[in-house]
């Protein structure tokens, strides 16, 4: 019997192991951002989302940074090697992907914060509001 999940065999354990390994390099998850900024972090964390959005609820010690407005002068205050983190509204949305690809065509190491505000919220972090930093 064969359905969606079994027809397609899954790959090999050495390619699949090279795969799920390179995952960690473009991606991170909300419970180890949040256990990051509760210490020295080591990244900046972006909310590619509109202001609007942004003051509505966003993660504490994000930066807003709509993916749309990433230049490389505003990223001058920055050191050339400094990682960032983006994040959007959640899984439903490419933002978080849209913002790390520019960030990566300016040269700039980047990860995605898997689940973005959604995921978040479902791991029973607070949001900060406004539009402060």
């Amino acid at each position: 019997m064969s359905n969606a999940v079994i027809s397609i065999p899954a790959a090999p354990s050495d390619i699949a192991r090279e795969h799920f390994a390179a995952e960690f390099s473009f991606e991170t998850d909300c419970w180890d951002v949040h256990d990051a900024l509760a210490r020295e972090p080591g990244f900046v964390l972006l909310d590619v989302r509109g202001p609007a959005m942004f003051a509505k609820g966003h993660v504490p010690g994000a930066i807003n940074l709509p993916h749309g407005k990433i230049t490389r002068s505003k990223l001058e205050r920055w050191p050339e090697d400094t990682l960032f983190v983006t994040y959007c509204a959640g899984p439903h949305c490419n933002g978080a992907a849209r913002g790390a690809l520019r960030l990566s065509e300016l040269g700039r190491p980047v990860k995605i914060m898997a689940g973005g505000i959604t995921g978040w919220i479902d791991e029973g972090f607070e949001l900060a509001e406004g539009l402060d930093e």
